[in-house]
C-alpha cells in the first residue's frame, strides 16, 4: 500500500476514495479499498490506497485521537508512504472539536510540522481564500452550515476556528503563493515548520490550485483536508513509477432498492423536494421515534408497499425543527436514536432482499455501514 487515508466519517471516506480511484484524465488512479473502522487483518497486496472510515467527527476528542492513531499504526504496517487525514469540505467541527487535535496527534506521531490543512473542494463549491472558507459565493457561516445540528459553523475564518483547537499556531499559505507554483508552496510550508506551525491553511479556489498543492506535497508524510486535497496525489505515485494508473471498473448491481436520508443539509432537503414529486416518501418524526410511536416495523412496511418505486424514508428537517427536537430530548440522544433506527432498518432491509441502498448523511451512513458489516469495499468508477 502506497497511500493511507484516515477519514472522520463514512461518506467523506467515500468521497476521497472516489477521488483517488478516479485520478486525472488520461492517467487514471490507484487501486483503492475503503475499510469500516481499523481492520484486524492485513490489506490485500493489490491495494495501493487504503481509506479507513472512522466515525470520529463528533465523538470525544480523546477517543477521536486514539482511533486515528490506531488507524495510522495499521496503515503504516501496510507500508504506506503518505497519510491523509480527511475531514469535511465544510470543516464540520466545533471550537472544542476534533480536527485540530487529531491532525496535531498524527503530525506528532510522524514527526512533522508545516502540514497542509485544506478543506477546499471546488467541484462542489467549497473554496478557501485568505484562510476563509466559502460555499459557492457565501462565507461558510452564511451558507446554512451555521445551523448544522451537531457541528454548527459560525466562523468562516478556519485559521481562527482551527486555532481554538490546536496547541500550536496555525499558519497560512495564501493564494498568491499557491499561484506561484509548487516550489513556492514547499518553501511556504518549510517556513511555517521553522516557525513551529504544525498546521497550515492552504488557499485553493480551483482544481488547478489543488493540483499545485498535491505536487508540492509529493513525498510529504502527512496532508489534511477535504477530498479535493487528494486530487493530484495519484499522479505523484504514477510519475514515480510506483503505480501504473488506469481505470477501476465496476459492473453494477441490480435488485430491490431503498433510500434512507438522515442528513439535514440544505442540499439533501432540496433533493428530497425533487424526489417526492415522482416517488413515495415517508417522513420520520423525531417525536414519534423518541416516544416509541414509530419503529422499524413501520419503516419496513413502507418499503415493502413501495418496492420498485424508489421509496425514500427521511428524518431530514429544517434547522428550526431540528433545534426544537434537540431541546426537547437532547442532541446526542436524538442522534443516537435516529442512527440506531436507520442502521437496524438497513440491516433488516438487506436481510429481506434489498440489494441497493442509498444513504444520505455522514453519521447515518456510518451507522448503516457499520451495521451491515461490509468488510473492505473496492472502489470502482464514479
Amino acid at each position: 500500500m502506497l497511500l493511507g487515508v484516515i477519514a472522520d466519517d463514512f461518506t467523506g471516506a467515500g468521497d476521497i476514495a472516489n477521488t483517488l480511484a478516479k485520478g486525472l484524465p488520461g492517467q487514471g488512479g490507484l487501486a483503492v479499498a475503503q475499510y469500516m473502522g481499523v481492520p484486524s487483518e492485513p490489506a490485500d497486496l493489490a491495494i495501493q490506497a487504503g481509506v479507513v472510515s472512522l466515525k470520529s467527527r463528533s465523538i470525544a476528542v480523546g477517543e477521536a485521537v486514539a482511533q486515528s492513531l490506531a488507524a495510522l499504526k495499521w496503515l503504516q504496517e501496510q507500508g504506506c508512504r503518505q497519510i491523509v487525514f480527511k475531514y469535511c469540505s465544510t470543516f464540520d467541527s466545533t471550537p472544542e472539536g476534533n480536527i485540530g487535535p487529531v491532525a496535531e496527534a498524527l503530525a506528532d506521531a510522524l514527526g512533522v510540522r508545516g502540514v497542509i490543512a485544506c478543506p477546499a473542494f471546488p467541484t462542489v463549491g467549497r473554496t478557501v481564500h485568505q484562510g476563509h472558507l466559502f460555499v459557492h459565493d457565501r462565507l461558510l457561516n452564511e451558507s446554512g452550515m451555521e445551523n448544522h445540528p451537531l457541528t454548527p459553523m459560525r466562523d468562516a475564518d478556519i485559521r481562527r476556528w482551527l486555532g481554538h483547537q490546536c496547541k500550536t499556531q496555525v499558519g497560512l499559505v495564501p493564494a498568491a503563493t499557491v499561484r506561484a507554483g509548487a516550489d513556492a508552496v514547499r518553501i511556504g510550508l518549510r517556513d511555517a515548520a521553522v516557525r513551529g506551525e504544525t498546521l497550515v491553511i492552504a488557499d485553493a479556489a480551483t482544481d488547478a490550485d489543488l493540483l499545485t498543492l498535491g505536487k508540492a506535497c509529493a513525498g510529504t508524510p502527512l496532508l489534511t483536508g477535504g477530498s479535493g486535497i487528494a486530487l493530484g496525489l495519484p499522479a505523484n505515485f504514477i510519475a514515480a513509477g510506483l503505480a501504473p494508473g488506469g481505470v477501476n471498473h465496476f459492473d453494477g448491481i441490480d435488485g430491490p432498492e431503498a433510500i434512507l436520508a438522515g442528513s439535514c443539509s440544505r442540499a439533501t432537503r432540496q433533493q428530497l423536494e425533487v424526489h417526492q414529486r415522482d416517488h413515495p416518501v415517508m417522513a420520520i418524526s423525531v417525536d414519534e421515534v423518541m416516544n416509541g410511536r414509530l419503529d422499524i416495523a413501520a419503516l419496513l412496511a413502507f418499503f415493502r408497499r413501495n418496492e420498485g418505486k424508489k421509496p425514500l424514508a427521511y428524518s431530514s428537517s429544517n434547522p428550526d425543527e431540528v433545534t426544537a427536537a434537540q431541546s426537547r430530548y437532547g442532541r446526542e440522544n436524538v442522534a443516537q436514536r435516529l442512527d440506531a433506527l436507520f442502521a437496524q432498518t438497513a440491516r433488516q432491509l438487506v436481510d429481506g432482499g434489498v440489494r441497493r441502498l442509498i444513504v444520505a448523511g455522514g453519521e447515518t451512513s456510518g451507522a448503516v455501514a457499520t451495521a451491515l458489516d461490509l468488510g473492505d469495499l473496492r472502489v470502482g468508477t464514479e
